[in-house]
């Protein structure tokens, strides 16, 4: 953890706590804490009548990034800005060049009427060099919001885990349908998943605090070597240990693309093997998680990669 300007002040009156995506995975989680704990709880959505679990208990806007009086208007009373909004690759309908541009238009906004902290949704070892966009993107974001002079708190989980979970779930329901399961290259790079919910706690108790910055790596309790992650996976989901191979990243990749066409998703993308080989989603820092995936594995082990869980129909 980085900070600058401590000051531990927490707020207690009542103000409007704005989630972007609140109707998506993480920002779910927030919504739910926020909720619970009585606060008046608003979300920025693209997905304005997509059915959801709140039941008119929190305020619905769009996220109209190319109408920014409007974007304004969605934020107009707000106090805290918990910011999920993001895209995972580069689809047709999607990029990261334009969620970086997007959230930019959100920072202005936020700052124009006078947001007083948002907390931030990064990644860990983000670089503005880094060939990768999600990496670079999240960098470039993480710089803008430190330039734009409002509070702060910026979190940096590495994979979330979750009963919305996709990468956990996805690499089940592989082992489920497939006696053999190909790592790229020799697996050894790691992985610290973090629990769904310890992280929406955290970005709701970082929501509580003012005048300051900080930038917290956010993992879990556990690390992991992307093969060590599999194996684990099978025998606590399967009970059983899959047949583990190394293969080449061209011939991951095209496997991906084959069961992509039978999913109608796209399951893994040459960035997100760069990304992984490269060691970007592990951090040499205390864990912000407690919640143990080997435990949480075991609690959820029938119905953990049951379902595939698609990436497209969830953005889509």
């Amino acid at each position: 953890m980085s900070t600058s300007a401590f000051s531990h002040k927490t707020v207690t009156q009542t103000e409007i706590h704005a989630v972007t995506g609140a109707f998506g995975y993480s920002g779910r989680y927030i919504a739910r804490r926020l909720l619970a704990q009585k606060k008046t709880v608003r979300t920025l959505t693209n997905s304005v009548d997509k059915q959801n679990e709140f039941h008119g208990n929190i305020e619905i806007f769009p996220l109209t990034f190319d109408d920014p009086e409007q974007l304004r208007k969605s934020l107009t009373g707000v106090s805290v800005l918990y910011n999920t909004y993001w895209v995972r690759f580069n689809h047709r309908n999607f990029k990261h060049s334009v969620a970086v541009e997007n959230t930019k238009k959100l920072f202005m906004a936020a700052k124009q009427v006078g947001i007083r902290r948002i907390v931030h949704t990064s990644i860990t070892n983000p670089s503005e060099d880094s060939p990768l966009e999600y990496f670079s993107g999240k960098a470039i974001l993480e710089t803008e919001l430190q330039q734009s002079g409002i509070a702060h708190s910026i979190l940096r989980p590495t994979v979330l885990f979750g009963n919305e979970d996709i990468l956990i779930n996805n690499i089940a329901w592989l082992l489920r349908h497939f006696p053999i399961f190909g790592v790229f290259g020799d697996g050894q790079y790691k992985l610290q998943p973090v629990f769904v919910d310890d992280f929406a706690a955290l970005a709701v108790e970082q929501g509580t605090q003012t005048d300051y910055h900080v930038i917290i790596n956010t993992i879990g309790p556990e690390t992991f070597t992307y093969r060590e992650l599999v194996e684990v996976i099978s025998q606590i989901v399967l009970g059983k240990k899959r047949i583990v191979i190394s293969i080449p990243n061209e011939l991951g990749l095209a496997v991906g693309n084959i069961l992509g066409l039978f999913t109608g998703d796209v399951m893994i993308t040459k960035a997100e093997i760069m990304g992984l080989r490269q060691n970007l989603l592990y951090v040499n820092t205390p864990p912000a998680g407690s919640t143990r995936l080997t435990d949480w594995l075991q609690e959820h082990r029938n119905t953990v990669g049951k379902n595939y869980a698609s990436e497209l129909k969830r953005r889509i």
